[in-house]
């Protein structure tokens, strides 16, 4: 849908279609072309109709493709502005950026939340905001191309709400990396103390995924115990 299309289907709209659009331009800076996908974009899955021929409408599919054109928004920026760095360090730097929580901190600061249309509490679904912010990049990907996009990112999210130098200096989570890393790839993480010796005090944390062990470790503190058993797991995933 071009301007002058849209400016005429704006005028016609019932006030719910202009509230819509109107805060599609506000988030954007731009108006939008193709509205039915920024609709879903902020569908999510507990609101999911199905079709005809047995398929269910969300934000799910718009999610799989704006988390790849995120990341390589992400991989190219970072790639660019540290030319020293090695692939370990962007890696991880880019792992902090895109993870689920920050996305949904990045949601919540530009509105996303607000615009989101679902069937369930904020705590039914961990990511729901993050997973949104997702689909509406890819939303715009398909509306407006790759360059758009990458400048919207830039311009309009990185720049103003990522500050380099903070993530650059978080001490590395891997308990945080390998849990984003399961909810964003669909696996069962559970982190199982196996054992409390009294006498050394130690505490032995085994991680397992999928059902399956992938790693031990013993600290005194369990947090510790954790990060070392989740660092195992993130070198050999080759998350880190």
């Amino acid at each position: 849908m071009k301007v002058h299309t849209l400016i005429r289907y704006f005028f016609k709209a019932d006030e719910n279609e202009k509230l819509f659009i109107r805060s599609l331009r506000n988030l954007m800076g731009f108006y939008p072309g193709n509205l039915a996908l920024y609709k879903l974009a902020f569908s999510h899955r507990s609101l999911a109709l199905e079709t005809a021929g047995g398929n269910r409408l969300s934000n799910e599919r718009l999610e799989y493709l704006g988390d790849a054109i995120l990341g390589a928004v992400v991989a190219d920026l970072l790639f660019k502005k540290y030319p020293f760095k090695e692939e370990g360090f962007l890696t991880e730097m880019r792992s902090r950026i895109v993870s689920r929580e920050n996305l949904k901190i990045l949601a919540r600061k530009i509105g996303i939340d607000e615009m989101l249309r679902k069937n369930a509490g904020p705590g039914t679904y961990r990511s729901m905001y993050g997973d949104a912010f997702e689909a509406y990049i890819g939303a715009i990907y398909l509306d407006k191309g790759y360059r758009i996009t990458q400048k919207y990112l830039l311009e309009k999210i990185i720049r103003p709400h990522v500050d380099m130098e903070e993530v650059e200096s978080t001490e590395k989570n891997f308990k945080s990396l390998i849990l984003n890393w399961g909810q964003k790839e669909k696996h069962s993480i559970l982190f199982d103390t196996v054992d409390e010796d009294v006498k050394s005090r130690l505490i032995t944390i085994r991680l397992v995924i999928d059902g399956e062990e992938r790693a031990t470790a013993m600290d005194h503190v369990k947090k510790k115990a954790e990060q070392i058993a989740a660092e195992k797991v993130c070198k050999e995933l080759g998350l880190i």
